[in-house]
């Protein structure tokens, strides 16, 4: 369980970095509601998850799906270069989540 808590975490990570664009600086109100809101559940679902996994790991993991996530998002959404080093550089983020969830002791 604490494994879908830390993915769920993740993605609202996601969801708040990539909201951060359409606050326009904090100035437009829903946009920076729904982003607050999103900093909030993913760091009390960061919170839940260290209860049973190691906070290196975890912590590791979460910025980990957030940097990932985004980066492909700005790319799909925000036109950002979909360069050959930048792919490489998301595989080996990716490597690494997946290593750190399969080498972890929890």
């Amino acid at each position: 369980m604490a494994w879908v808590l830390l993915i769920l975490a993740g993605l609202f990570e996601i969801g708040w970095a990539i909201g951060l664009k359409y606050t326009n600086g904090f100035t437009a109100p829903m946009p920076t509601a729904l982003t607050v809101i999103a900093m909030i559940i993913s760091v009390v679902l960061l919170g839940l998850a260290v209860r049973d996994l190691p906070i290196g790991t975890a912590y590791a993991v979460w910025t980990g799906i957030g940097t990932v996530g985004t980066v492909i998002l700005g790319m799909v959404l925000f036109g950002d270069p979909a360069t050959i080093i930048r792919l490489t550089c998301i595989t080996m983020i990716v490597a690494g989540i997946l290593g750190l969830k399969f080498l972890s002791p929890a």
